[in-house]
């Protein structure tokens, strides 16, 4: 089977991490060869390039601007009558809405990927509404309950990511200069979180919930992740000004954008992202997870599939002082953290192990799709 994916690839977080994942480990799977298309250069592209795997450059559309969409919707009507595919996948509503009826009219079996959870309320969503995909692949059952929301009689199924889980064996020495270099002493119990830099990601409730360990002297928090809009730069100034007022700004590093992500867990003690909005997955709990850490989220949307009692904790989404409590418990008591942090690899393999995890993308891509006939 011959697979296009088609996305946009201007910024990086979640989706490029599995995109990057799918195509490193693509020879798990020789049945099914696949390939991308992307809209932008960018980290995501170089990433895939690296992987190996063909890349397909469309020209960039902004929506703003029709005569580029329009050209970037003729390339991929040209790309998809000269090369011949079996299925392809638009990943987000964003694909979805742009390219989904070119694939409908070239009359190949469409597949929509949610990402995210949808609700129709988005410009996006709402044109993609307008194109139903011949199925429909789901990050979780969270993204799942809400894709009816657009699409109510698309058959779907929930399929969680295929995510590298081989983390880094640091020597002592190496953990050393890691948290040297972020003024982070050996004997400090890192808590760290790394996502993109946005509000619903949690960070100013667990700075205001460190604030409540002030008088625990052995933490220190690294937060992970750069700006990739200027909102999100005026963001991360807001929370060094957070960490100011509540007095922990010595104790808080802002780490800014990092592409060694894993050598940063598995320098750390703690993973905690206390999400006020729910995450979609959440790629980066897996990642933390195989790096042996014990995981602290909020108990909504994707982490509830993934976090358990055996390898970490689920607090109510906003409450900083529930978040303090649990963040003090595993500050306070290492042989609870090492017991957690044990359990995580295997819950992060059970879910994401890459050669299950493509054998299944296969196996839902080559069940019967009615695009061919219904188009």
């Amino acid at each position: 089977m011959r697979l296009l994916h088609v996305y946009s690839g201007n910024l990086y977080g979640g989706i490029e991490t599995a995109l990057v994942a799918l195509a490193r480990h693509r020879a798990l799977c020789p049945e099914l060869t696949q390939e991308v298309a992307l809209c932008f250069d960018g980290r995501l592209r170089r990433e895939l390039d690296a992987a190996g795997i063909r890349v397909h450059g469309l020209p960039a559309p902004r929506a703003s601007v029709p005569h580029t969409v329009a050209r970037a919707r003729r390339a991929l009507a040209a790309l998809l009558a000269n090369e011949s595919f079996d299925r392809v996948v638009c990943h987000a509503a964003w694909s979805q809405a742009l390219f989904g009826g070119i694939v409908r009219r070239a009359r190949i079996p469409l597949v929509f990927w949610a990402h995210d959870a949808v609700t129709g309320r988005h410009w996006t969503e709402r044109l993609a509404r307008r194109v139903p995909p011949d199925f429909a692949i789901c990050n979780s059952r969270f993204t799942a309950d809400a894709l009816t929301s657009i699409y109510p009689d698309v058959p779907s199924t929930v399929l969680a990511y295929a995510v590298d889980l081989q983390t880094p064996a640091l020597t002592p020495g190496e953990v050393m200069d890691i948290r040297g270099s972020l003024h982070t002493k050996d004997d400090h119990v890192v808590i760290v979180q790394a996502s993109r830099m946005e509000a619903w990601k949690g960070h100013a409730v667990l700075l205001e919930a460190l604030a409540q360990l002030a008088d625990r002297r052995q933490w220190v928090c690294w937060i992970v992740g750069g700006p990739q809009r200027a909102a999100e730069s005026t963001y991360a100034d807001s929370l060094r000004e957070l960490a100011r007022r509540l007095g922990i700004a010595d104790r808080v590093r802002l780490v800014g954008a990092s592409t060694d992500v894993p050598r940063l867990l598995a320098a750390a003690d703690i993973y905690c992202q206390a999400n006020i909005g729910a995450e979609p997955f959440g790629v980066v709990f897996i990642e933390a997870l195989a790096a042996g850490l014990p995981v602290v989220a909020s108990a909504i949307g994707g982490p509830t599939d993934i976090i358990t009692d055996a390898c970490g904790r689920l607090v109510p989404p906003g409450d900083a002082t529930a978040l303090s409590a649990t963040l003090r418990t595993l500050v306070d008591d290492g042989s609870l953290r090492r017991l957690l942090g044990r359990a995580a690899p295997r819950r992060a393999q059970q879910l994401c192990d890459p050669p299950t995890q493509i054998r299944r993308l296969y196996e839902a891509l080559a069940s019967p799709m009615r695009s061919v006939v219904s188009a």
